[in-house]
């Protein structure tokens, strides 16, 4: 078994934003000469997530404005975390979006559905944050 690890970093010019990764995952699956297996793709900050959906604008306005809904930004001090700084709603918005991601490699491709993407979620920007990304098979 083989096994592929490599860092991606992210800094966004805004507090939110959803970046398409998958051309990145792509060749990150390329790199590894991987052939059959799993990728394993997920954030390493607590205020940014990877998740599956469409790359489709409409849909990324409705994640934007349900998120902030569920868990809006402001006033900051309506959460207690919010003491020293001013992103607990980013802390809950990658909560509800998630964590990580695991796509099957098969035949040395990511074996996504019709429609799906993979997207980095950034929900308190302006600063660098890292992604890992782990490949494991033959």
């Amino acid at each position: 078994m083989k096994s592929y690890r490599k860092e991606l970093w992210f800094e966004t010019d805004k507090r939110r934003d959803f970046i398409n990764i998958t051309p990145i995952l792509e060749e990150c699956v390329r790199e590894s000469g991987i052939k059959e297996g799993l990728l394993l793709c997920n954030a390493m900050h607590i205020t940014a997530s990877v998740f599956i959906n469409d790359d489709e604008p409409g849909l990324h306005q409705d994640f934007e404005e349900w998120l902030e809904k569920l868990a809006p930004e402001k006033p900051h001090s309506q959460y207690k975390h919010n003491v020293f700084e001013d992103n607990a709603d980013a802390h809950l918005k990658r909560t509800i979006m998630g964590r990580e991601v695991v796509v099957a490699i098969t035949d040395g491709k990511l074996d996504l559905g019709p429609w799906e993407q993979i997207f980095y979620g950034e929900f308190d920007g302006k600063r660098r944050k890292r992604v890992l990304v782990k490949i494991i098979g033959e």
